[in-house]
C-alpha cells in the first residue's frame, strides 16, 4: 500500500456521476473497504443565471463525466472502482491510473473538509430533515470522514438503524 491515500479521477459515462458515487459508496460499505476508498466527490460549482428578471443560482458538475476518489491505491480498490456500475476507467495512461497532484487537487477545487463534531457514540440525537424528520435516534457509530453517523431510531416500539448525515442531526440539550 502506498505512505498515503492520493486522488484519482475516474471518467463515468455522462450523467451517471452521482449514480457512480452512491453505488460506489454502497459497495465500500458492503465490502468493508472503508479503509481503502475514502473519499468520493463530484466537484460542483454555483451557476447565477438572470431569467425573468429573476436571480437564479443552481449548482453546476464542474467535471461532466468525471468522479474523483481518494483512495490506496491496491488491486483491491482499483477492481472497485474499476467495476462499478457506469465507470469508464481510470484517467491515466493505459490501465494504470495516475494520482492528481496536490497542486491539481487544489486547482479542481476538490474540498477535504474536516468537520469538529461534538458527537459521541450512546448520545442522544434529534433527526431535523429527511423521511424520519423529528424522530429521537441514539448515535451507534461515527464516520467523521464521510460526515455520517450510524443511529438507532426508535420508530414505532421498534429499533432501527439508520445512516444520516451530519446535517440531518442535532444534540440533544
Amino acid at each position: 500500500m502506498s505512505e498515503r491515500a492520493r486522488w484519482y479521477v475516474v471518467h463515468t459515462y455522462s450523467g451517471y456521476e452521482n449514480k457512480v458515487k452512491a453505488n460506489l459508496e454502497k459497495t465500500i460499505e458492503n465490502r468493508n473497504l472503508q479503509s481503502l476508498i475514502l473519499d468520493i466527490q463530484v466537484p460542483m460549482e454555483e451557476c447565477v443565471e438572470e431569467k425573468d428578471g429573476k436571480t437564479k443560482v443552481s449548482l453546476k458538475k464542474k467535471f461532466p463525466g468525471y468522479v474523483i476518489v481518494k483512495m490506496f491505491m491496491t488491486d483491491d480498490s482499483w477492481y472497485v472502482v474499476r467495476n462499478t456500475r457506469g465507470v469508464t476507467g481510470f484517467v491515466g495512461p493505459g490501465s494504470k491510473p495516475v494520482p492528481l497532484t496536490d497542486e491539481e487537487v487544489d486547482s479542481m477545487g476538490v474540498v477535504e473538509t474536516s468537520v469538529d463534531i461534538d458527537l459521541e457514540v450512546g448520545e442522544a440525537i434529534k433527526i431535523i430533515s429527511g423521511a424520519i424528520s423529528g424522530f429521537v435516534a441514539t448515535i451507534q457509530e461515527i464516520h467523521p470522514e464521510k460526515h455520517k453517523v450510524k443511529a438507532l431510531v426508535d420508530m414505532f416500539g421498534r429499533e432501527t438503524l439508520a445512516e444520516l448525515d451530519f446535517n440531518q442531526i442535532e444534540k440533544l440539550v
